[in-house]
């Protein structure tokens, strides 16, 4: 993957929630919020796994190392994320992301509420998409008001 040529991460999601806020708002009008963002959550997890079958091709490997250096280099890009490494072997990686830019972002862009939806909403489909052996367990998440964001994912067993 190059990054040299690539907008960052950070910089595309906040160009995606302008524009993706104000159709769900919208939408909302006419659907009712719920059914709005459920929508958009599906085609943003679907958008997610696409993405991270096109990183796995691009990177030539779709293992947890493969995966690990994804978060590091492209979702942690500009210092998106402050990432506390737990685990990295063959079959897991586990990870605390400490702070998460992401979520400020939103919040500066008046659309927190809809943080989840457009940003955490990606990561397991993201995953799914890269692997599909990958499996991802998450209990909390900065976007959601907790302390940081727990990651787990696992190869060819459930957590």
């Amino acid at each position: 993957m190059d990054k040299e040529k690539r907008i960052s991460m950070i910089r595309q999601r906040a160009i995606e929630a302008g524009m993706a806020a104000e159709l769900i708002r919208e939408y909302a009008v006419e659907l009712g919020h719920e059914k709005a963002v459920g929508i958009a959550a599906r085609a943003v997890r679907r958008m997610a796994r696409e993405a991270g079958a096109q990183a796995a091709v691009k990177l030539g490997g779709n293992s947890l190392a493969d995966f690990a250096r994804v978060v590091r280099e492209f979702w942690s890009q500009e210092n998106a994320l402050a990432i506390d490494f737990r685990e990295e072997t063959p079959e897991r990686l586990a990870f605390n992301v400490t702070r998460c830019r992401y979520a400020e972002q939103y919040e500066e862009m008046g659309v927190r509420e809809l943080g989840f939806c457009l940003s955490c909403n990606r990561d397991a489909a993201f995953a799914q998409g890269f692997n599909p052996a990958m499996t991802m367990r998450r209990t909390q998440t900065i976007m959601e008001g907790a302390p940081f964001c727990d990651f787990r994912f696992a190869l060819a067993e459930r957590w």
